[in-house]
């Protein structure tokens, strides 16, 4: 009976780590179907909150593809998978190696789908990108144009075509957060506004709208705001028809070519 006992406790100490790893993706809300394979449970608990549940793309790009920015074979996936993407959402992962070639191999099942068909025409979404979409004002492309927002080269590739519309549409629902919006006040009255760089105990970078950066010591300052949760990119809900808005997506989605 203590032979038993001492087993058993043996066994749940080994399997720890992995058992409080899934109850808290389930606890976050993961739905895993009862008859998945451990590719796709896995998929589904830790990649398809950013990746979308079919591979479709949403904060990270998209996975139904034949061919992966980042991953052009499974070794070089693997180590991604491993060890995340520096400098980008990706985070890196502590799966076994079992677990990494089962993950892996499920990854290279979604590109096997065929992409969706855009509605718009990437040439006409061009032409408002840089005319009544008046982009270029706050983004760069290929090393032209603004910089008070985040650079949009290659973003076709690392975003979905659903999430540059949410963008669009509802900028404040899901942007870089350092890009969030502030406003200062100086003691001799000039005033800064713009998007938030960088910030510490006593000092505040902000860039405003011609891109200039400005470093500012808060004890100067007679106001100083942020807002974490506001976008200074303003909606386009209104802005563009839905034809242009399709338009606007799809030349947005055409840019693949990576920074």
């Amino acid at each position: 009976m203590v032979h038993n006992r001492k087993l058993r406790l043996a066994v749940l100490f080994i399997m720890a780590p992995a058992i409080f790893r899934l109850c808290g993706l389930y606890a976050a809300g993961a739905q895993v179907p009862a008859d998945s394979s451990l590719g796709e449970r896995l998929y589904l608990t830790q990649c398809s909150m950013c990746h979308g549940r079919s591979g479709e793309g949403g904060r990270g790009p998209t996975l139904a593809r034949p061919k992966l920015l980042h991953a052009p074979d499974d070794d070089a996936l693997r180590n991604v998978i491993r060890g995340g993407i520096p400098g980008t959402g990706m985070p890196g992962t502590r799966l076994i190696d079992a677990e990494l070639r089962e993950l892996t191999a499920y990854v290279r099942k979604l590109g096997q789908v065929q992409p969706a068909v855009l509605a718009g025409d990437p040439e006409r979404g061009e032409e408002i990108y840089r005319t009544k979409g008046a982009c270029a004002e706050c983004h760069t492309l290929s090393g032209n144009g603004g910089a008070l927002g985040p650079d949009l080269t290659g973003v076709g590739a690392s975003r979905s075509p659903q999430h540059l519309r949410e963008s669009l549409l509802s900028p404040a629902a899901d942007f870089p957060r350092g890009y969030a919006w502030a406003r200062a006040v100086t003691r001799g009255g000039r005033t800064v506004s713009g998007v938030r760089v960088n910030e510490d105990t006593f000092s505040i970078q902000i860039r405003d709208a011609a891109g200039k950066l400005h470093s500012l010591w808060k004890a100067e300052l007679r106001e100083f705001r942020k807002d974490l949760t506001r976008s200074p990119m303003p909606s386009y809900r209104d802005a563009l028809t839905p034809a242009e808005l399709d338009d606007l997506v799809a030349y947005l989605a055409s840019l693949q070519e990576a920074k």
